[in-house]
């Protein structure tokens, strides 16, 4: 059986779009559930109380609830921010930057971010010591590097990207707010009007990237609903699933039944096909030797 978890909302959603998402996640077959801003510390619409008071109702509903953390720390204010989500008393933390390891070691146990850069045993076993008991792969990680740098007898869980745009870079600058040729401090929250992100083609209309304020994800959308045996012999018990504006509570209930019910992959593919997904599939990182934003059929 694989555990399924929804990652934090990359993206700037209304708070009213935010609770009603939730609402499904918590009717939904995710065990795990990210919360909290993790790109832009701009974004006010989910204040720190509001973060705390829905994983409680999500707890309620049988959810293991994490605190994601802001993977790149650049004020005094967003560090501010990190201490009192790692002061919290109720939930675990989970790490995107080193910052916020630091914080997290000798509080119990925590995650460690996929924005937090291990790929190597030695490393793992660094972060390890530290207190962490989960480990999110690095998106470019194949399968068989995961297995590799964290094997399946571990004391660590591994959780791998599953689904959704990849996140890719990160930068102190806005891309969101110079696209529509802004400052990043006077950017209007043009990022609200992308739900998925602003698409980057090329010259041919590809769908290459996509701009996220200040972050950098792939045009595609990662999808390893085919590739079950391999994340069972690399040892993943734990599957990723990032949250996009449309069609999200059809994705969790197709994971959940290819994945952990039987059915068959092509059924599962056809689902997610019929539904208005940001980008192409992909699943070129998986070990295929193909670029990430590649798709093989399984």
């Amino acid at each position: 059986m694989f555990s399924l978890s929804v990652g934090p909302v990359q993206y700037h959603w209304p708070r009213q779009d935010l609770m009603a998402f939730y609402a499904q996640v918590a009717d939904s077959p995710a065990s795990t559930v990210c919360l909290g801003e993790v790109v832009c510390s701009r974004r006010h619409d989910m204040k720190a109380d509001d973060w705390l008071a829905l994983g409680r109702e999500l707890r309620q509903a049988g959810k293991e609830v994490v605190l994601g953390t802001l993977a790149l720390i650049e004020t005094e204010a967003e560090l501010r921010a990190l201490r009192r989500s790692a002061e919290n008393g109720e939930f675990m933390l989970e790490a995107n930057d080193t910052a916020a390891v630091r914080l997290a070691a000798g509080r119990g146990p925590w995650v460690i971010g996929l924005h937090v850069n291990v790929y190597s045993a030695p490393a793992l076993a660094e972060y390890a010591a530290l207190g962490a008991t989960r480990w999110v792969a690095p998106v470019e990680l194949s399968l068989e590097a995961v297995a590799r740098t964290n094997p399946p007898d571990s004391s660590v869980a591994s959780e791998v990207f599953a689904f959704g745009r990849m996140p890719l870079a990160l930068s102190a600058r806005c891309f969101t707010a110079r696209h529509h040729r802004l400052q990043k401090d006077a950017c209007e929250f043009r990022c609200a009007d992308d739900p998925d992100g602003l698409d980057l083609r090329t010259r041919e209309g590809q769908k290459f990237l996509a701009f996220n304020g200040i972050q950098t994800q792939s045009g595609s959308v990662q999808c390893l609903l085919g590739h079950r045996q391999a994340l069972r012999d690399a040892g993943v018990r734990r599957l990723r699933l990032s949250p996009c504006s449309r069609g999200f509570d059809q994705v969790l209930q197709t994971f959940d039944a290819v994945m952990n019910q039987g059915h068959a992959v092509d059924d599962g593919l056809a689902e997610l096909a019929a539904l208005a997904l940001p980008g192409p599939l992909s699943n070129g990182y998986a070990g295929l030797q193909r670029p990430g934003m590649s798709w093989v059929s399984p």
